[in-house]
């Protein structure tokens, strides 16, 4: 993967750090940084060497959301024509795709979340497993401010994660929910009193993760999600086909070891993927 220019990416003991690093410009979304998170998702999900993700950011505001600005440059949204339209649709599918692989990663994704997180911003941590705000953390629907609909999933995600009237009441007038009322929704973790404490208490969770068999942490995720989409009875068949697929009688033993001992287990990563068109004849 090329330099990173949007972003900074350093991974220790099978924890992965991505942090938003352009302060000045609010870590807004232009296309270098789709391209850029998309690469470094894919990458992740493929090496499967880092057992969790977190993202923080840097400045005052973790995202000011969309670089608008794009919109009237080098990408035009062609309202004219039923041809113009429909190419909205696809664009917004791709931009979509890349939130969804926060969601569909096989690791667990921790959201720092300090400051201001708008608009898109809001769209990227509600695909993600975890997040933790400070004080000053808030949260807003910008779109309806600017004369739109929310488009990148903050409409089809954060009614999962807290009330529907609260959802309404943020995407209908653009309010910000403050961190207090967040973390009272169960939208955000914890509230920790400086950046600094959050970002520990961020990696603190992902050492944790990254501590257990990565493939039963896998599954737990997958069950998650899937539990989430469908009916009780549908889930329960679901993960008995998937314990059924991932037990380990040497992970469990391993990890009863580990808990006993107060020592750190040894477990395999998860197998490393290959995309099928990658591979040569």
């Amino acid at each position: 993967m090329t330099a990173l220019t949007c972003f900074s990416l350093t991974t220790d003991k099978h924890v992965a750090h991505l942090v938003l690093n352009k302060p000045d410009a609010m870590n807004t979304m232009h296309p270098t940084f789709w391209r850029e998170l998309d690469a470094v998702l894919t990458q992740l999900n493929s090496e499967g060497s880092a057992r969790a993700l977190v993202i923080s950011s840097t400045g005052k505001h973790f995202s000011a959301g969309m670089a608008l600005e794009t919109f009237a440059g080098a990408i035009q949204m062609d309202d004219k024509s039923p041809e113009g339209r429909a190419a909205i649709f696809d664009m917004l599918g791709d931009m979509q795709a890349t939130f969804t692989k926060l969601e569909t990663l096989r690791i667990p994704v921790i959201a720092a979340i300090q400051g201001g997180c708008i608009g898109g911003a809001v769209d990227m941590v509600t695909a993600c497993c975890i997040r933790y705000a400070t004080p000053q953390t808030f949260f807003c629907i910008q779109e309806i401010n600017i004369g739109m609909v929310a488009d990148v999933g903050t409409l089809q995600r954060l009614p999962k994660l807290i009330p529907l009237a609260v959802v309404k009441e943020m995407a209908y007038t653009g309010r910000r929910l403050g961190a207090d009322r967040a973390l009272q929704y169960g939208l955000v973790n914890a509230i920790l009193d400086s950046e600094e404490a959050m970002l520990a208490a961020a990696l603190q969770c992902a050492a944790e993760i990254a501590s257990k068999p990565p493939v039963a942490i896998w599954g737990t995720k997958q069950a998650i999600h899937y539990a989430r989409d469908h009916s009780v009875d549908d889930a329960l068949k679901q993960m008995g086909w998937l314990q059924g697929a991932i037990w380990s009688n040497r992970h469990v033993m391993e990890s009863v070891k580990a808990m006993k001992t107060k020592a750190t287990g040894e477990f395999p990563a998860l197998q490393a993927l290959t995309r099928f068109a990658d591979v040569g004849l």
